[in-house]
């Protein structure tokens, strides 16, 4: 695959859809060819933040050549603050798709867990919009602001688990798992690494194939600078070494290929 070049985006919207939590569309050449669970570096116009944020796609208008991403703004004069104030109309640059996504196919007939934790909750809309097959969606937040529900409940089965018991299982998505009794034959998640962990755990227990986005901290997103590794069984060839880039060789992987 040729090396993703920087484009200038364009904002169509932008809302606050919970607190913190923003929801940008843009119209780019990317949503040509993304696929669910990939992801685009969003530059800020501010020269003094050289390094883009690495952001989930969470859904892909390839009529309108759009994306739409849903994002946390993570304190004061960050970047994700600064694209939290673009308005329609703005640019900003980018790179993508990058990573690789979800392999959809290996869910053909299959009965599904789709799951999502926090801000790893985004890019699993997508991915239910596009499967075809029997969609259990299990999606944990904090508190009561459910964001996506009501798009999630538009394309499967939604099981949700809130951390305060607000909505919900309360307890964590594996809880909402168990308080249904459900089952599938395949896992494909998106969360913090507690949530990832216990979910490959699961699926190794229960023989289940299971497919996890890592949410590692990513800095040039193609691969070069390694600072989104994750430990992997096998050896890497690019360094020889057992590890695996996030941006690169992932961010979906294989839940047997990985340690975590």
């Amino acid at each position: 695959m040729p090396d993703k070049k920087k484009e200038t985006a364009v904002v169509v919207s932008q809302e606050q859809i919970a607190t913190d939590i923003f929801s940008m569309w843009i119209r780019t050449e990317a949503a040509e060819t993304a696929r669910p669970g990939q992801f685009i570096s969003m530059y800020t116009n501010d020269g003094s933040k050289l390094l883009p944020r690495p952001i989930s796609i969470c859904e892909i208008d390839k009529e309108n050549g759009t994306l739409r991403v849903v994002y946390r703004v993570t304190g004061e004069n960050t970047g994700t603050e600064q694209f939290s104030k673009m308005k329609a109309g703005d640019t900003l640059p980018i790179i993508g798709p990058l990573g690789n996504g979800f392999p959809l196919e290996k869910a053909e007939g299959k009965k599904a867990f789709l799951m999502g934790g926090g801000i790893g909750v985004p890019p699993i809309l997508e991915l239910a919009k596009q499967l075809h097959c029997e969609k259990q969606i299990i999606i944990g937040y904090r508190d009561e602001e459910t964001f996506l529900r009501k798009e999630f409940e538009e394309n499967g089965t939604v099981y949700i688990s809130t951390e305060d018991g607000s909505v919900g299982t309360k307890g964590n998505v594996m809880d909402a798992i168990r308080a249904n009794a459900l089952s599938a034959d395949i896992i494909m998640a998106c969360g913090p690494t507690p949530m990832l962990r216990a979910i490959k755990n699961f699926a190794e227990e229960n023989d289940i194939e299971c497919y996890i986005s890592m949410e590692e901290r990513m800095a040039c997103g193609i691969g070069a600078c390694l600072g989104c590794v994750c430990k992997s069984k096998e050896k890497d060839h690019h360094t020889n070494v057992h590890n695996k880039r996030c941006c690169k060789d992932g961010p979906v992987f294989l839940s047997t290929e990985v340690e975590i």
